[in-house]
């Protein structure tokens, strides 16, 4: 199985995608692992393309994150993208949540990147503020993109409640099996 977990920032793509790459025995990769690189320098995109594309070499996985530009390696041959679409305030309060905990723990992020109080509050590049401001955009991206028929071979489950996740959660290969043969978004 190849799946794709998508959704804005604090969303809770990374919790999900490790755990469905547990419970699913598949590897896990995360996008942005292998776009930062120290001092938080965003990787070439020569670079950054040919990293994804080994690490999608293998005949399973659970990706991790967005990046549009990427999709048409990733999306080449995913088969489920799962697109976390919790309400605005859970989403916020999350990354809210996880900022703070990051910053006060020195938690070490991507290539030894860490966040901090004033970068993430004071800052024009405030993953705060990224996450208010690139929410509305996401949600139409996808939305359309779900309709979009040269992405008719993806199976969509679009998640937008805690019950939906915590079943995706509990039950993976049964949630995914019924999403798929009903068709239906959770």
């Amino acid at each position: 199985m190849k799946i794709n977990v998508v959704g804005s920032s604090g969303s809770g793509k990374s919790t999900l995608a490790q755990h469905l790459a547990r419970e699913l025995a598949l590897p896990y990769i995360e996008l942005d692992a292998l776009f930062w690189q120290p001092n938080w320098t965003p990787a070439p995109d020569p670079a950054f393309l040919a990293h994804i594309k080994r690490a999608l070499s293998a005949s399973g996985w659970v990706l991790d994150g967005n990046y549009d530009r990427t999709r048409p390696i990733k999306w080449a041959n995913v088969e489920v993208v799962i697109w976390l679409d919790l309400p605005a305030w859970r989403i916020l309060f999350q990354v809210l949540k996880r900022t703070l905990w990051r910053s006060l723990k020195g938690e070490v992020l991507w290539a030894g990147n860490r966040e901090t109080l004033r970068k993430a509050l004071f800052s024009r590049d405030s993953i705060l503020l990224w996450a208010i401001t690139s929410l509305g955009p996401i949600r139409r991206r996808y939305q359309a993109i779900m309709s979009d028929p040269s992405c008719s071979h993806i199976h969509f489950v679009r998640v937008q409640t805690q019950q939906a996740l915590t079943a995706l959660r509990a039950d993976p290969r049964t949630f995914l099996t019924a999403a798929s043969k009903t068709k239906a978004l959770a």
